[in-house]
C-alpha cells in the first residue's frame, strides 16, 4: 500500500482476512433468521384473534425496547440447560447470533404487519369479488403489494445489522472490530504506539464502504416502490 505505513498492511490484512468474514457471516445469519421469523410473526399479527395477538406483540415490543447489548449479554450469560440427552451451550458468537435475530425479527415483525395492513381494504374486496378465498387474497394480491413495501425496510435492517455485529465485540467475538482492537493492543505491546487513528479510521472506512451503498439502495427502492 504506497504511501502508508509497513506495519499497516499485515494489520489490515488481518483485518480482512479474520475480522470482516465473521462480520459478514453473522449478519447474514441473523438477517436470515430476522426475516424468517419476523415475517411469519408480521402475518400472524395480522390475524383477528387476541390471545396470539398480545404474545406475539410482547415479543416484539421487548426485543425492539431493549437496548442490543443488554440482549447479547443476557444471553450469552444464559445457562446451560439440556435437551434430552443434549447439553446446549451457546458460545459467543452464537450468543450475537441469537441477540441480533431476536432484535431483527422483532424489527420485521412490525414492518410486515404494518406493510400488510397498509394495504387499501378495496383490494380485499376486489379479490374477494372475484372469487379468491382467504388463502388466495392473501398469496396473489395482498403479499406481492406488501412485499414491495418491505423491501426497503429490508434493506435498512441489513445496514443495521452489520452496524449492531460491532456489539460482538464486548462477548469477545472476532468480529471486525475487535480484530483492529486485538491489532491496535499487539502493536501497543510491540512498539509503544498502537496507532489508533489509522486502525479504527480504517474500522470506519470499511464500514462506511458496506452500508453507504446500502443505504441509497434503501433510498431508491423506497423511492420506486413505495
Amino acid at each position: 500500500m504506497p504511501g502508508l505505513p509497513d506495519w499497516f498492511r499485515p494489520v489490515a490484512e488481518y483485518m480482512l482476512r479474520e475480522g470482516l468474514p465473521e462480520t459478514l457471516r453473522l449478519a447474514a445469519i441473523a438477517v436470515t433468521a430476522s426475516a424468517t421469523v419476523g415475517f411469519l410473526l408480521g402475518m400472524l399479527m395480522t390475524i383477528r384473534f387476541r390471545p396470539s395477538q398480545a404474545l406475539i406483540r410482547l415479543y416484539i415490543e421487548v426485543w425492539r425496547g431493549l437496548p442490543i447489548l443488554v440482549t447479547v449479554l443476557f444471553i450469552y450469560w444464559l445457562p446451560d440447560y439440556h435437551v434430552g440427552p443434549f447439553h446446549v451451550r451457546l458460545n459467543a458468537y452464537m450468543s450475537a447470533a441469537v441477540a441480533l435475530s431476536l432484535w431483527g425479527s422483532a424489527q420485521v415483525a412490525e414492518a410486515t404487519r404494518g406493510a400488510v395492513q397498509s394495504i387499501p381494504k378495496e383490494q380485499h374486496e376486489a379479490a374477494a369479488a372475484l372469487g379468491f378465498g382467504w388463502v388466495g387474497r392473501l398469496a396473489f394480491v395482498i403479499l406481492p403489494q406488501a412485499l414491495r413495501r418491505l423491501l426497503p425496510p429490508m434493506v435498512g435492517l441489513l445496514v443495521n445489522i452489520i452496524h449492531n455485529t460491532t456489539i460482538a465485540f464486548v462477548i469477545g467475538v472476532n468480529e471486525f472490530l475487535q480484530s483492529g482492537n486485538r491489532q491496535f493492543e499487539n502493536l501497543t505491546t510491540q512498539t509503544g504506539d498502537g496507532h489508533p487513528f489509522m486502525i479504527f479510521g480504517f474500522v470506519l472506512l470499511a464500514f462506511f464502504v458496506i452500508s453507504f451503498p446500502l443505504t441509497r439502495l434503501a433510498a431508491f427502492l423506497e423511492r420506486r416502490l413505495i
